[in-house]
């Protein structure tokens, strides 16, 4: 039913030439898997789907069809939670003007971990995968098994709260999907309860399997600078080798540099073939702005970004 609201809304906004582009999701080629769509016409909707592994933030994509917004152009994006705050942050930092774009909202279900998954199945490949009520029915040459959903979302979907886009257009009619079943920043808390020489033994063990591949940083709706950091060479910020200190700088300018605008989507997470959890490393940053600053990232758009507003009620203790 989702999939069917979402192709008729897509379509109405082709027919009524309100938009040149829709970004949303399409089958992938792999079981389990679903990738963007750039769909340009009425006849296209019908690529469009919807389904528990539609897992990427599209606002990422909105940096590559700037040059379009500015020749007048309308683009239609399909957001869920993270996505519409990501496209707040945005519009806020005035990447975009608000009338450029139509936000198609759905309420998430929160996305599907299918690595996991792939992992408890291994070394079997999986040859079909079907997504039922509360099940993943997970089929491989040698066995057929059911996953319940609930049990497989990524880390930071079972603690998110802000499953329905806090800004649309118009939603596509849904189910309640309900939050997460953690508590907001769960295991954020918990690695707050370890000593400084715990938490930088995490850290280290976590960056010492990057590979400075840069997929989190592409993967960031909020990494939209024409050059980033770590291609300057006037200034030279960082060194661009695997010795860990250059790898753990870019990790800390990196985080710093998304605190206050992370949403804590988990796309950068995702992105990364070395299974570095980057958002947890961001999603403490994102925290403390919201405790020290009263500032929920994405979610009001008339309300400045929390590192550009400054007020006498600011704190300027323990900020770490």
């Amino acid at each position: 039913m989702v999939e069917e609201n979402l192709r008729k809304a897509a379509k109405t906004l082709f027919d009524e030439g309100k938009v040149k582009l829709i970004i949303g999701f399409e089958e992938g080629s792999l079981p389990m898997r679903a990738s963007p769509a750039f769909i340009r016409s009425a006849d296209e909707t019908k690529r469009l789907t919807w389904n528990s592994f539609c897992e990427n933030n599209l606002a990422s994509y909105i940096r590559y069809y700037i040059p379009s917004l500015e020749d007048g152009e309308r683009i239609g994006v399909v957001a869920k939670g993270c996505d519409a705050r990501s496209l707040i942050c945005l519009l806020k930092e005035k990447q975009f003007k608000r009338e450029q774009i139509v936000i198609i909202g759905v309420k998430c279900q929160g996305m599907i971990d299918w690595k996991r998954i792939r992992d408890e199945v291994a070394p079997d490949d999986i040859l079909e995968a079907k997504e039922e009520k509360d099940e993943i029915d997970v089929r491989t040459r040698s066995s057929q098994k059911k996953f319940k959903k609930s049990d497989y979302l990524y880390d930071n979907c079972q603690e998110c709260d802000r499953r329905e886009p806090v800004i649309n257009d118009f939603i596509v009619e849904a189910a309640e999907q309900g939050t997460g079943k953690k508590d907001r920043w769960s295991r954020i808390k918990e690695f707050e309860q370890m000593t400084p020489e715990e938490r930088w033994k995490y850290f280290k063990e976590e960056t010492s399997r990057c590979i400075r591949c840069y997929a989190c940083r592409n993967a960031c709706p909020v990494c939209y600078c024409s050059e980033c950091f770590v291609d300057s060479t006037m200034p030279y910020w960082v060194g661009t080798t695997l010795e860990s200190s250059d790898v753990q700088v870019f990790h800390l300018i990196r985080a710093l540099h998304t605190a206050g605008r992370c949403t804590y989507c988990g796309n950068c997470t995702q992105a990364c073939p070395m299974g570095i959890d980057i958002a947890f490393l961001v999603g403490k940053l994102s925290k403390d702005v919201q405790e020290l600053f009263s500032h929920e990232v994405g979610v009001d758009p008339d309300e400045p970004p929390a590192l550009s507003a400054y007020s006498e009620k600011d704190s300027n203790e323990d900020f770490a």
